[in-house]
């Protein structure tokens, strides 16, 4: 209700940014007062998990009602015209979008236009509308059914439950710290135990978002059109693509690939409109949104510096490896196999959560991702990527100096 009321009385230049305070201000005293509660136990249910989502859909609602009410059309992105809001929403608009049955619990977070396209009805048909039906050979617009799709992701469900049952006792997280474990077992060991323990944590959150998904989906919400092979898409608020995710060769990919939903606010709110730094902003922005676990910021901290080095690599290396299929292959194999163990490296503190167990895993793996990560800084030369904003200003300076030249 604060920030509804932000959004009604406060100036439109800056709705965005009170709201954005507002909100994570407010997500981030909930975890401080969950973890003087809960210590640093994260099995029991309480009430973070849903207002990060809720966090997620007011900073969103305000971004694109500042874009639709308080921006220049010239002045925002293909994405951001795309979603701008150009009305303020009513109470119960607002409270709706918030509190829906179907994403409340556990997301993912949509964007406010597809919602109200949904909520009024539209939401397929303007998606079918957006495809040339009658050189397909239909009279009329079909009626896509949401049915096959919802029982294909049930059975994702199934499978994820039963391997996260018997996986998760089978191989503890906190073993990859223990003394004996460290002492007695060779490094090359430790990592595969790591990569195990990695595999084996995922069908906790396969399970969770494909049921989320599955959800929406059931309620006639997430139509995303047709593919190129003319089937219909429901996956317009999937979460995550598991095979991209297992076969990823770069961490880009793997990213954009888990937590879908998750990944496109940020970029949304953070990474899009980052004055400097959009990356390194961007994982910090994801760092405490998740809470105030040291873990967090160790996994979050470590992301920035992965990201920027596999950026390099694949920047300078990658173009010798596609003068030939075979280079190719090997290339891919290559990649896939070092961004398995650096997403393992990566997110193992994420689990772990204090101080002195993510020092001392880190330890025991030499920190040896830390340092090769910072010698490809060092050793290979950045390439300059243009920020959207710069972007932005680039094509809004080349329009403007077109029309001065047509006139």
């Amino acid at each position: 209700m604060m920030s509804y009321g932000i959004m009604n009385l406060a100036s439109i230049s800056n709705i965005h940014r009170y709201s954005f305070a507002v909100a994570i201000g407010y997500l981030t005293l909930c975890h401080i007062s969950r973890l003087c509660i809960f210590h640093y136990g994260i099995l029991t249910t309480d009430f973070s998990g849903p207002l990060m989502i809720v966090t997620q859909k007011i900073t969103t609602l305000a971004f694109q009602v500042h874009d639709g009410i308080g921006r220049q059309a010239e002045d925002l992105t293909a994405e951001q015209s795309r979603l701008a809001v150009k009305t303020r929403p009513s109470l119960l608009e607002y409270l709706s979008y918030l509190l829906n049955f179907m994403s409340i619990i556990a997301g993912p977070c949509s964007n406010y236009k597809d919602y109200i396209a949904f909520i009024e009805g539209r939401h397929v048909h303007m998606k079918l509308l957006e495809v040339n039906w009658k050189q397909k050979g239909y009279d009329r617009l079909p009626d896509p059914s949401p049915t096959g799709t919802v029982a294909y992701k049930l059975c994702i469900t199934l499978v994820s439950l039963l391997l996260f049952l018997t996986l998760t006792k089978s191989f503890p997280v906190t073993y990859i710290i223990d003394n004996q474990f460290i002492n007695k077992t060779s490094f090359m060991s430790r990592l595969g135990y790591l990569y195990v323990v990695t595999q084996a944590s995922k069908p906790k959150y396969y399970f969770a978002w494909t049921l989320a998904d599955a959800v929406n989906n059931a309620a006639g919400y997430g139509f995303n059109g047709v593919d190129e092979r003319g089937n219909f898409r429901w996956d317009l608020l999937s979460n995550l693509n598991i095979w991209n995710i297992e076969t990823a060769t770069s961490f880009k990919v793997y990213l954009e690939n888990w937590n879908i939903q998750t990944a496109a606010w940020l970029k949304r709110v953070c990474y899009d409109r980052a004055p400097f730094h959009p990356t390194a902003l961007t994982f910090i922005l994801s760092a405490l949104w998740h809470g105030i676990y040291p873990g967090y910021y160790f996994t979050f901290l470590t992301g920035i510096l992965i990201t920027l080095a596999a950026r390099a690599i694949r920047n300078n290396c990658r173009h010798y490896f596609l003068s030939s299929e075979p280079l190719k292959v090997i290339y891919d194999i290559i990649t896939w196999f070092v961004t398995q163990l650096a997403v393992c490296y990566t997110v193992a503190p994420f689990v772990l959560l204090a101080v002195e167990p993510t020092i001392k895993f880190y330890k025991s793996m030499y920190f040896h991702m830390h340092i090769l990560g910072l010698l490809v800084l060092l050793v290979l030369p950045a390439r300059r990527q243009d920020h959207p904003i710069k972007r932005l200003q680039n094509r809004f300076t080349e329009n403007s100096v077109k029309n001065k030249k047509e006139k």
